[in-house]
């Protein structure tokens, strides 16, 4: 019997692949949930973008301050596009590349900034570990990508 060799995207694989996309996707929101003050105080890391923006300076030390509002927002920019293209299965690979890339460069940033323990708590490096195994799947069932697949 052959192996086929992205076993991810059988037919009977197609909702844990949804799972994957639906899970990076909500997480992501949530976290721009946070910076918009839609979770609770009790369930809130920042609350509000202020206080975001100011994490992302602790995060950002090395970058001229102009430069780490600017990366703020876009990071808020790129966490509502990204798990919106993975919700939809829009352009999905890119979205899970970027998706990929993004987590990493948070991982990277708290790693050097707060130490190894903060991207752990958060499973920071779990999420574009899971990311980049979206990202080299064939297929992508339940999607737009596939809809629009000739």
């Amino acid at each position: 019997m052959l192996l086929k060799a992205n076993a991810m995207t059988d037919a009977k694989n197609k909702f844990p692949q949804l799972f994957l996309r639906l899970a990076l996707a909500v997480t992501m929101l949530s976290a721009v949930a946070d910076r918009f003050g839609l979770w609770s105080k009790e369930n809130s890391s920042w609350g509000n973008m202020e206080s975001f923006k100011e994490y992302t300076r602790q995060l950002t030390f090395f970058l001229p301050e102009a430069l780490s509002t600017v990366s703020a927002y876009a990071a808020t920019f790129l966490e509502i596009l990204f798990p919106l293209m993975l919700i939809f299965g829009f352009k999905t690979k890119i979205a899970a590349y970027g998706s990929s890339i993004l987590l990493l460069i948070f991982a990277i940033s708290m790693t050097i900034a707060s130490g190894p323990k903060a991207p752990l708590n958060y499973s920071v490096w779990v999420g574009s570990a899971a990311a980049l195994l979206l990202a080299v799947q064939q297929h992508y069932s339940l999607s737009i990508d596939q809809l629009t697949k000739k």
